[in-house]
């Protein structure tokens, strides 16, 4: 089945499109992808509520969840558009949504968007709501991608860590049929908002301003006491959970900010060790800190072993999320699991996935 999966991360930089062909097993064929941007309103709404946790949690929110919706629906329309393909052709879209609000440990996850009104307009059969039954049983409700990460490192050397640099961390620790994932904490979500306070930029390009400073070992030590790095996993984090404790490097210059901040997740990263039976041969990484050439050296020089984009394997990492969801949309639709005990905590292998009919 060809399914399209629609999702906009943490960092909320745009709205991911991608389509894979799939048996929702360890058959993978992944198409292409495009990323389309929220407009710079809608972006600032978004941003601006993730910032004020109570409404996120409570607020309807009606009129910005339609909004969000139809953000979607536009670039679901694109990317069909732009790639020649008809609904026809498309037996399911899979609609991750605008995570808002993420609190596990109260059994509560907010995901922006109708998945009802996605099916009706493209007339697309459409699944949403991925995470609900999995924090409804007692799980983490993240990370969601380590099994599509299952078929596709089918046939690579292993053990095998993948970490996805989006704007909070997580891993995947494949070895045969063991698989266990995990939030590691902070990645460029905490620099981004950082750089664009003091410069007005939504990124540090290249890891350069973090490049040119120094660490401050003190502060990074600080950050590191927070007790979630030994907690054992499957954990999962919201994107605003060490913005407070991160504060401290305001006192410092732009540069030696931002490079306390990079070396703050390095080191968060190099504590995901902790919590897996074997050091893996290599790391594939993915997400938008893949770019972060700050990173990915920082990474290399502390982990001593070989810390690759995941393009060096022929993976797209601009699109594994959002293909993911296309994936998990076809394991929805088969009743198969999209969550393990040892990649989000649920107390059995979880289906979940809600599906609107398009007619």
């Amino acid at each position: 089945m060809k399914a399209i999966g629609v999702i906009s991360g943490t960092s909320m930089d745009g709205i991911d499109v991608s389509i894979v062909e799939t048996d929702g097993d360890m058959t993978v064929r992944p198409g292409p992808g495009h990323t389309y941007p929220y407009s710079d309103a809608l972006r600032r709404d978004l941003l601006d509520l993730i910032a004020e946790p109570a409404r996120a949690q409570s607020e309807p929110l009606e009129e910005l969840e339609r909004a969000v919706t139809d953000a979607h629906i536009a670039a679901i329309r694109r990317f069909m558009e732009e790639n020649a393909i008809l609904p026809s052709e498309v037996g399911l879209v899979g609609f991750h949504g605008q995570t808002v609000y993420h609190r596990p440990e109260i059994r509560f996850t907010r995901q922006l968007g109708l998945g009802t009104r996605v099916a009706k307009v493209l007339g697309i059969d459409t699944v949403d709501r991925f995470r609900h039954a999995d924090v409804a049983s007692g799980g983490e409700g993240a990370p969601f991608v380590p099994l599509y990460h299952r078929a596709l490192a089918n046939g690579l050397e292993q053990p095998l860590m993948i970490l996805n640099l989006g704007g909070v961390g997580n891993v995947t620790y494949i070895d045969g049929d063991t698989v266990i994932a995990f939030d590691t904490g902070p990645a460029s979500a905490l620099l981004d908002d950082f750089v664009l306070r003091r410069r007005g930029l939504a990124y540090d390009e290249d890891g350069r301003i973090a490049a040119s400073g120094r660490a401050d070992p003190r502060l990074v030590a600080e950050f590191m006491a927070n007790p979630y790095f030994d907690r054992p996993a499957p954990k999962s984090l919201d994107r605003q959970d060490f913005h407070a404790r991160a504060k401290g490097v305001e006192t410092l210059s732009d540069e030696d900010g931002a490079a306390t901040l990079a070396e703050f997740t390095v080191e968060s990263v190099a504590a995901a060790l902790r919590h897996v039976p074997k050091a893996p041969r290599r790391w594939l990484v993915t997400g938008g800190g893949r770019r972060n050439a700050h990173f990915m050296r920082r990474l290399r020089e502390r982990l001593g072993v070989s810390v690759e984009p995941v393009e060096s394997v022929g993976w797209n990492g601009d699109f594994l999320e959002a293909q993911a969801f296309g994936y998990l949309a076809v394991r929805s639709v088969r009743g198969l699991p999209l969550s393990l005990p040892t990649t989000t905590g649920v107390p059995h292998p979880m289906p979940g996935g809600e599906l609107h009919r398009a007619a």
